[in-house]
């Protein structure tokens, strides 16, 4: 049964990732105003927030994950920033310790796979370690 698998898919995605790669529409590792060098995703629940090294907050939001789809879904929704309150569909991978998604603009089809066209955007995140 799907909410069970998504129980345990949003169990396994909470805590604190980094992120090592971005690709935004077929560009790798452009400038970005989401992340910073060391910044930290935290997820806890179905919120999430980017923080930097030294505090700042970049960007804070919720998500619904779907993980009855083939790839699985998540839908992302920022509470600040440019696209607040604008649902962007997504799809994701996710491993004990990566974590990707493939996120399309708002009112553009959820991406299916894992490489970006014009309006999408990939981030790939690693688990981090305790004290860093």
């Amino acid at each position: 049964m799907p909410i069970t698998s998504d129980l345990l898919e949003l169990q396994r995605l909470q805590g604190t990732w980094e992120q090592v790669e971005m690709e935004d529409s077929g560009i790798l590792n452009p400038p970005d105003e989401h992340s910073a060098p060391g910044a930290q995703t935290r997820i806890e629940g179905q919120n999430f927030r980017v923080v930097t090294v030294d505090g700042q907050l970049l960007l804070a939001g919720s998500f619904t994950l779907d993980s009855s789809t083939d790839p699985k879904s998540i839908t992302w929704v920022d509470s600040i920033g440019a696209d607040a309150g604008q649902p962007l569909p997504a799809s994701y991978q996710l491993t004990d310790d990566e974590f990707v998604f493939i996120a399309a603009d708002t009112g553009q089809p959820r991406p299916t796979r894992f490489q970006t066209g014009p309006g999408q955007t990939l981030r790939r995140f690693v688990r981090a370690r305790q004290g860093h």
